[in-house]
């Protein structure tokens, strides 16, 4: 949830579209209790296990075809004072009346069927050699001190709360199989689009609500809200709102002027006398008597016949009648704030101390040797998928080579000289086969040759993808609930087997810069040949200037200059014709030339 009345549309103005690059080496924070939940909420009753799943597709996804690093980060002990709006959120999911929910009911410890989600999804992602931390409370907050703190890049999390715990930048959700760009929000962006700061937005949760206090103020929306942190500066907020909640009604902007809303005011009555000791003319509505004016026109209105009469909507611009609305205007806003005052010191307690210290407070204290990515331990994670998932184990070996073939060639790019030359101990790289785009990103499809025999990856019958020259581009078709991968292929060539993989354009030009650019000329001048083909095709087609004739369905019939053994030799052609010029010696009179040549060619 995080901050409550509908934060996410405030901000979504300001959020930014980026691309599927846009995660490429890069450090990411994800939240796994949120993976957890989406999983189960989407995809329950369709897969074994899908927690399990839908983590190792997406993990592979993030890290093989997104280019990225990722950390995950599990929740520790939950704060009590979270425990209500948990326990409201199992009721609601559940369809129990959240009005049977009694107050002070503390539950500290979490579901243990999620526990147990949580444990089996740790004990894949290490397997899979991806770091995991544990965090000594919310999830969200241990993500937005690793991106404060410079560990990480982004944070990948739908919670809105992780802007009050410090991050910087927010992935709000990813969607592996699908052309949408991300919806990324950086604090900087904010800052600049709604002068809002880290400590403004948590002024705004504690009066709107969030996930220690879901109720926050009662009668205070979020416009309401950005109108009072607005009235102060970052530094004085919640001090600002310590006090109103004492009940002190703090000095505020009331238009030209800062006053103090506890002090009474007599603008209004001082403005009646100031109007009372200049008056105004009836008829036009600027300083002076109707009488004055009714004998010589005033200087505002610049007529010898007299004042004109003033529109319906004429407002005076005086200096009285200007100083009379800012007096106005500014007890309005004063009694705007005496009741926006009143009604946050009705709420006991108010600001919650505890709530305050639990968004500003940094318990991060690593110093992030423990974010390492390792390689996929193989075995045991065939085993492991084996057993919960009852996969085939090679169908485990097929979805994991994305991700040892992405480390491959990450490996090969930092040292030209790698010590393994094979990937996965088996496979060398043979060719660029084309290039692919899928969901509007571009990759290579790589062909990975075997030395020795293929066994338990070949196919009976081995299956031919694509031709040879040819650019394949993908259309998207339905988003599957599963996020799952793609198998990698295998293509029979005159008898020799290669396996195809999907690799990112970029990290294929750093591992196998000369494979590439033989492959980029060689499409290049592939592309060339076909243009002047066509380009030939089209001239050739166009050299010679065809007879109108040409174009016609039928032509005219030569019946009168034909002779009988022709005729006799034409058949039934020969009749076709003459029906033909009798149709036209019947038209010739009685219509116009137009029509008689559309009737005879059809």
């Amino acid at each position: 949830m995080g901050v409550g009345g509908k934060f996410w549309d405030l901000v979504r103005p300001y959020g930014r579209n980026e691309g599927s690059d846009y995660l490429r080496e890069k450090r990411v924070a994800v939240d796994l209790s949120f993976w957890i939940i989406q999983h189960e909420t989407a995809v329950k009753g369709f897969a074994l296990k899908p927690h399990l799943r839908l983590t190792f597709f997406r993990t592979i996804n993030l890290f093989s075809k997104f280019g990225a690093y990722p950390v995950f980060v599990v929740d520790g002990t939950p704060s009590p004072l979270k425990s209500h709006t948990r326990i409201s959120r199992f009721y609601r999911s559940s369809g129990i009346d959240t009005s049977s929910l009694q107050e002070g009911v503390v539950s500290v410890e979490r579901n243990k069927q999620f526990c147990e989600w949580v444990t089996e999804c740790v004990e894949l992602l290490k397997l899979l050699g991806i770091p995991v931390l544990k965090a000594n409370g919310e999830a969200e907050a241990l993500c937005a001190q690793l991106n404060s703190h410079g560990f990480v890049d982004a944070c990948i999390t739908p919670d809105s709360d992780a802007f009050l715990f410090g991050a910087s930048s927010v992935i709000k959700s990813i969607k592996p199989n699908s052309t949408e760009p991300f919806e990324c929000y950086h604090m900087s962006d904010i800052e600049a689009g709604l002068g809002l700061k880290r400590r403004h937005l948590i002024a705004i949760s504690l009066l709107v609500g969030n996930d220690f206090d879901s109720g926050g103020v009662s009668g205070i929306g979020l416009d309401k809200a950005l109108r009072i942190v607005r009235a102060f500066s970052e530094d004085d907020i919640l001090q600002r709102l310590e006090d109103i909640g004492k009940g002190f009604k703090p000095a505020v902007s009331g238009g030209t002027k800062s006053v103090d809303v506890d002090d009474d005011d007599d603008g209004v009555e001082s403005s009646s006398q100031m109007k009372r000791r200049l008056p105004h003319c009836s008829r036009c509505g600027h300083p002076g008597s109707k009488r004055s004016h009714f004998k010589s026109s005033c200087e505002h209105c610049s007529s010898d016949s007299g004042c004109i009469k003033k529109p319906l909507e004429f407002t005076c611009e005086c200096s009285f009648c200007t100083k009379d609305r800012e007096l106005k205007e500014q007890k309005k806003t004063e009694n705007w704030w005496i009741k926006v005052c009143d009604r946050i010191a009705l709420g006991p307690d108010f600001p919650n101390r505890k709530i305050i210290q639990l968004y500003l407070s940094d318990s991060f204290t690593e110093d992030g040797s423990s974010m390492s990515w390792g390689t996929p331990d193989t075995e045991m994670l065939v085993d492991c998928l084996v057993f919960n998932l009852h996969w085939d184990p090679c169908y485990v070996r097929k979805m994991l080579l994305p991700m040892l073939s992405t480390i491959y060639l990450r490996e090969k790019a930092r040292s030209s000289n790698t010590g393994n030359p094979l990937l996965c101990d088996q496979y060398e790289f043979h060719s660029i086969k084309c290039m692919k785009t899928r969901y509007g990103h571009k990759s290579f499809v790589i062909r990975w040759r075997k030395p020795r025999s293929t066994s338990g990856l070949t196919p009976e019958k081995p299956i031919v993808v694509w031709e040879e020259d040819e650019e394949v581009v993908e259309e998207e078709g339905c988003v599957g609930l599963l996020d799952g991968l793609n198998e990698p292929q295998v293509q029979d060539d005159n008898g020799e087997c290669f396996l195809l993989t999907d690799e990112c354009v970029g990290l294929v030009q750093s591992a196998f810069p000369e494979e590439t650019e033989h492959f980029l000329q060689e499409k290049k001048l592939r592309e060339s040949k076909k243009k002047n083909v066509c380009e030939g095709a089209a001239s050739s087609s166009m050299g010679a200037q065809r007879s109108i004739t040409d174009f016609y369905r039928s032509t005219k019939a030569a019946a009168a200059v034909a002779t009988p053994a022709q005729n006799i030799d034409t058949g039934g052609s020969s009749i076709a014709s003459a029906s033909v010029e009798k149709k036209r010696q019947a038209t010739s009179g009685s219509f116009s030339k137009s029509v008689r040549r559309r009737l005879l060619f059809g």
